[in-house]
């Protein structure tokens, strides 16, 4: 496999941990709580979409986005009375949902894997010269690159964007200058629901076996980027989830094929060595790290 070959299909895969690390750093930067139960979120998407297999492709997509909204709004609801709690019990609150969730897809479909056949034909792939990539790596890098840019945009150029930047920069301040708490923490799940479902479609069509673990064992490693960013800004805690991304499909192709079982081990090794060395994160600010420490 090319260098090049290499590299484009890590960007593709960084751009999708991104999506993912910046709908968790959105919550975040607004309610400070770590929302393990996000990839829940990516479970309901995905098995809207295997439920609307046999429908047009439209009907799947408004399905997988209702569903994921709706779910997201759901849990703003639930995390509501915890705002003035400890950090811990939010913490822990988020893995009990997450983890609730998950029964409720075991229950309602069983513990086998299912697949979703939504734009499988994306999974062919395209030769440009030498370099032969599926579609839908091309299209993981041009729809992450379109809702990066457009969430950023958003943040910067609306009333309700620079609300959430102030609400996260200092929430107790924002709302003594009029910034209302409820709105803007319910856009925040809103805002990541939409990057949610979109991620969704993505990584059904890469990865369409659909199990009732399957969007938290997406959002463990981009929690680990958000972490290795750093958590203090939205740009750092996307940046980290890109990086994760990243370097789990360099190490993918660097390691040899026996040697691919050690790579969940490599890249948490990397992850150490990179906190060891900047506890605020690769892309904190200095000044987190120095008050964590």
């Amino acid at each position: 496999m090319t260098v090049l070959q290499t590299l484009v299909d890590a960007v593709a895969l960084g751009l999708l941990y991104a999506l993912v690390a910046m709908g968790i750093g959105l919550v975040f930067g607004v309610m400070r709580l770590v929302n393990f139960a996000h990839g829940e979120l990516l479970t309901a998407g995905a098995y809207a979409l295997l439920l609307t297999n046999d429908m047009p492709l439209a009907v799947g997509l408004a399905a997988c986005f209702g569903a994921v909204v709706a779910l997201a709004l759901a849990m703003e609801v639930v995390y509501r009375p915890l705002r003035t709690t400890t950090p811990t019990t939010m913490l822990v609150t988020t893995f009990a949902v997450s983890f609730l969730l998950q029964a409720v897809a075991l229950l309602a479909f069983g513990a086998r894997g299912r697949n979703v056949g939504v734009l499988s034909e994306l999974n062919r792939a395209v030769s440009i010269g030498d370099l032969r990539v599926r579609w839908v790596t091309l299209v993981s890098i041009g729809v992450g690159a379109l809702l990066l840019t457009a969430t950023a945009l958003v943040l910067a150029r609306t009333d309700v964007g620079l609300q959430m930047r102030a609400a996260a920069m200092d929430a107790t301040t924002a709302q003594l200058l009029g910034v209302r708490a409820s709105t803007v923490i319910r856009f925040a799940f809103l805002l990541a629901a939409v990057v949610a479902a979109a991620a969704t479609v993505l990584l059904t069509v890469q990865r369409p076996l659909v199990t009732p673990s399957y969007g938290f064992q997406l959002v463990i490693p981009a929690l680990v980027g958000v972490v290795v960013g750093g958590l203090d800004r939205l740009v750092s805690a996307t940046l980290g989830g890109f990086a994760i991304g990243f370097a789990t499909a360099v190490l993918g192709d660097v390691l040899p094929a026996d040697g691919r079982v050690f790579l969940d081990t490599a890249l948490f090794l990397l992850v150490i060595l990179v906190l060891l060395v900047r506890p605020g994160g690769l892309f904190g600010r200095t000044r987190a790290a120095w008050e964590r420490v």
